[in-house]
C-alpha cells in the first residue's frame, strides 16, 4: 500500500522513519507529475518544496501552528498532506483551488497568490500570539523571488523590532520566481548558497577546542563573542543579522533530517529567524529540469513522459504583443521594456532575446517598477510595462502620483484583464478599468482581437504627455472582427438598418464576438441595435453622446467590474452631455469569483448573449409598455 494513501493528515506524518519519509517524497512527485499534467497547474514550484513540506509538518502543529505560504502556488504538498489528496478537478469548478483555500482546510490559513504579502501577515500573527499569551507558532514559507518585493522588506524592518516575538521565516531559495530571480538580494543569495557557511564553521571549531584543556572553552567563546566579523569572513549572512533576525542556513532542502533539525532549532530560539533552505524547483522530473525558461512553473494538459503539451490553442493574446513589441523595437531605438520577474509569462522575452539592453526586470516591485518608468519616460525613453492585470492594482499610487502627475509617457500592457477563471478570485483582472478611471489625463485601450492589440500599442507608445493602458484577455485570441464603420474614433461593428434604431449596444474589448451574438438574437425579436466598439475606453469618446441619442437604449458590455467601470463612465459622460437615455450596463459583479473555467464564471455571473439578449428585451418591452400606457393616457384625457 502506497504511504500517501496512508497521509489522512500531518501528524500521520510522526510515525514514518527516515527511509519511509525518502519514499514518500518519490511518491508525492511521482503523484504530482501524474496529476497536474492531466489537469494543468503549477508543477516545478511543488515539485521543489517536497522534502521541505514534509519537514514543516513534522516539525510544527497545523492548524494549531499557522504555516503561511508565499505565493500559495507552491502549496500543492502541504494540499496532499493535510487530507486533500483528489487532484482529478484541480483549479475547475467544484475542485481543489490551485492556490490555499480557507473553504477547503483548517490548515489553510490565508489565500495568498500576489507575492511578498506573507511576512506581513505573519508579523500580524505572531503580535496577536504574543498579546494574547498564545504558545502557537508562526511560520512564513516565502521563495527568493518573493524577497524581491518591497513589501517583504517593509515587514521584515518590523519583524526585527521584536527580538522575543517568535516567528520563522523559511526561504525557498530555488534561484527563480517564474524565471530565474534577479537583483542585489539575489546575488546576496547566491553567495550564501555557495558558503559552507558559518554554522558548521562554528560547529567544528567548538568541536576542537573543547578538546583542547584550560584555553579551549575560553578561546570558544572569544571566537562567539566575535561572531560579525567571523560571519562576514565565512558567510556574508550579515544583511540579516544586521536588520536583528538570527540566520540559520543554508540548508540542503532536500535533506529531511537536515531540514527538521534547522526548523526544530527555529522552533525553540523564542524569536525571529530566517531558516534559509535551498531547494530545486522541477526536482525530480526531467522535462521540468531541461526547460531553462521557468522549470514548468506553471503548465497546461502536458503529456507526462514527456513534457510536451497534448494540445496547442493556437496564437495567444500575449504572443500577438510579444512579436509587435520586436517589431516597434526595430523602428524606435527609445522603446525599452519592464517586467516584474514575468518576463515570458507577459510576452517580453522575445524582446529581451532581441534587445537585451533595453529590457529590466524589476524583481516582484510592481510600484517600483511604475515609478522607474516614470524616470525612463522622464530621461526621454518611452517605456512599455507589461503586467498582469490583477498586479497592476499594486501599484495604483505611482500610476497616479508619480506617473500621470508628471505627465510622463508610459504605455502599461495589461495581460490577463478580465475573467481568467481557473486561478481563482485574486488573478481575475477585474478590476483595472475601474481603478483606473479615477487617474487624470490617462488613456485606456481595450482591444477586440489582434489586429487591434498591434494598431492600440501603436497608438498608445505615440503618446508622450501622459500614461496609456492596453488591456487583453488570457488565453486564445479568436478571429479578427472587421468594423462596418467609424464613427469618431469609435468602430461601427454592425449598422441597425433603421434610422431610429432601438440599441445602441457598447462593446468593450474581447467581448466583441459575443455582443455581436446578442445583436443577431435582438433581431429575432425585431429590436434593432446597433454594435459600437469605442476602442479607446477612456476618455469617453465625444461622439458616443450624440450617437446614444439617435437609440431608445444603451447598454454597455465590459469583462470588468460594474462599480466604476466603462458603463459607469459612460452613463456620467451622457447625464453630463444632457442626453436622458436609459442605460443598462453588464459586467462582473462586485464580488470574489470562485476558481472556475472562464465560460463557467461567464454563465454564473450572466455575461453570456443569451441572458444579456434576454435582460434587454425586457427593457425594450417595458419602454414600449411605458410609450402605450403614455399613448392610451393622452387619449383617454382627449376624450375628457
Amino acid at each position: 500500500m502506497p504511504l500517501l494513501t496512508r497521509i489522512r493528515g500531518p501528524r500521520d506524518l510522526d510515525r514514518l522513519s527516515l527511509e519511509e519519509l525518502d519514499q514518500l517524497a518519490g511518491e508525492i512527485r511521482t503523484f504530482l507529475v501524474d496529476a497536474v499534467s492531466k489537469t494543468g497547474g503549477h508543477l516545478g514550484p511543488n515539485l521543489g518544496v517536497v522534502e521541505l513540506t514534509i519537514a514543516l509538518h513534522r516539525v510544527f502543529e497545523s492548524p494549531k501552528d499557522k504555516v503561511l505560504w508565499d505565493t500559495g502556488h507552491q502549496s500543492y504538498v502541504h494540499k496532499l498532506l493535510t487530507g486533500r489528496q483528489d487532484f482529478s478537478k484541480l483549479k475547475m469548478k467544484g475542485g481543489l483551488s490551485g492556490y490555499p483555500s480557507q473553504a477547503e482546510s483548517e490548515h489553510d490559513v490565508i489565500e495568498n497568490s500576489h507575492a511578498s504579502t506573507v511576512l506581513g501577515w505573519a508579523d500580524g500573527l505572531a503580535k496577536a500570539n504574543q498579546l494574547l499569551q498564545r504558545d502557537d507558532h508562526v511560520v512564513a514559507v516565502i521563495g527568493d523571488g518573493a524577497l524581491t518585493g518591497g513589501m517583504a522588506w517593509e515587514a521584515l524592518n518590523n519583524i526585527a523590532e521584536a527580538k522575543d516575538r517568535p516567528l520563522v521565516i523559511v526561504v525557498n531559495d530555488n534561484e527563480r520566481s517564474y524565471a530565474p530571480t534577479i537583483g542585489g538580494l539575489a546575488n546576496h543569495l547566491a553567495t550564501l548558497r555557495t558558503t559552507d557557511g558559518y554554522e558548521r564553521f562554528l560547529a567544528r571549531t567548538k568541536e576542537i577546542l573543547d578538546r583542547t584543556p584550560v584555553v579551549g572553552r575560553p578561546l570558544y567563546e572569544t571566537l562567539h563573542g566575535a561572531k560579525k566579523g567571523l560571519k562576514d569572513f565565512i558567510a556574508p549572512q550579515g544583511m540579516f543579522e544586521d536588520l536583528g533576525l538570527k540566520y540559520v542556513g543554508p540548508i540542503d532542502g532536500h535533506d529531511i533530517e537536515a531540514l527538521e533539525s534547522a526548523l526544530a532549532r527555529a522552533k525553540r530560539f523564542g524569536g525571529p529567524v530566517i531558516v534559509h533552505c535551498l531547494t530545486e524547483k522541477g526536482r525530480g522530473y526531467q522535462p521540468a529540469l531541461q526547460d531553462e525558461a521557468d522549470r514548468f512553473h506553471a503548465v497546461g494538459k502536458i503529456h507526462p513522459d514527456t513534457g510536451l503539451p497534448i494540445a496547442s490553442s493556437g496564437a495567444d493574446w500575449t504572443s500577438v504583443f510579444g512579436d509587435e513589441m520586436v517589431k516597434l523595437g526595430e523602428e524606435r531605438e527609445d522603446i525599452v521594456a519592464i517586467t516584474a520577474a514575468m518576463l515570458q509569462p507577459v510576452g517580453l522575452d522575445r524582446f529581451a532575446k532581441r534587445f537585451p539592453e533595453r529590457v529590466y526586470d524589476v524583481g516582484i516591485a510592481e510600484q517600483h517598477g511604475a515609478v522607474s518608468a516614470a524616470g525612463l519616460a522622464t530621461g526621454g525613453l518611452h517605456p512599455v510595462f507589461a503586467v498582469y492585470a490583477t498586479f497592476l492594482n499594486r501599484a495604483f499610487d505611482q500610476v497616479l502620483m508619480d506617473v500621470a502627475l508628471h505627465k510622463c509617457g508610459v504605455t502599461f500592457v495589461l495581460d490577463r484583464a478580465g475573467i481568467t477563471g481557473t486561478d481563482g478570485a485574486s488573478h481575475n483582472g477585474m478590476w483595472d478599468m475601474s481603478i483606473l478611471q479615477v487617474v487624470p489625463g490617462l488613456r485606456l485601450a481595450a482591444p477586440r482581437d489582434a489586429d487591434q492589440v498591434r494598431a492600440q500599442l501603436r497608438e498608445a507608445v505615440q503618446v508622450d504627455d501622459a500614461p496609456t493602458v492596453v488591456r487583453f484577455s488570457k488565453g486564445a485570441v479568436g478571429p479578427a472582427v472587421p468594423a462596418v464603420g467609424r464613427v469618431g474614433g469609435m468602430d461601427v461593428l454592425r449598422e441597425p438598418g433603421t434610422d431610429r434604431p432601438d440599441v445602441l449596444l457598447v462593446s468593450v474589448g474581447a467581448l466583441a464576438p459575443m455582443c455581436l451574438e446578442v445583436a443577431a438574437l435582438l433581431d429575432r425579436q425585431g429590436i434593432s441595435t446597433t454594435v459600437v466598439d469605442p476602442r479607446w475606453v477612456k476618455p469617453v469618446d465625444e461622439a458616443l453622446a450624440p450617437l446614444a441619442e439617435r437609440h431608445r437604449v444603451v447598454v454597455t458590455v465590459e469583462d470588468n467590474s460594474r462599480v466604476g467601470g466603462v458603463g459607469s463612465a459612460i452613463s456620467q459622460a451622457l447625464r453630463d452631455a444632457g442626453v436622458d437615455v436609459p442605460l443598462r450596463d453588464f459586467g462582473i459583479p462586485p464580488r470574489f469569483l470562485d476558481h472556475a473555467s472562464r465560460a463557467e464564471v461567464m454563465a454564473e455571473i450572466g455575461l453570456t448573449a443569451p441572458d444579456i439578449a434576454r435582460q434587454v428585451t425586457g427593457l425594450v418591452s417595458k419602454l414600449d409598455g411605458k410609450y402605450e400606457r403614455a399613448a392610451a393616457d393622452e387619449i383617454e384625457a382627449a376624450r375628457d
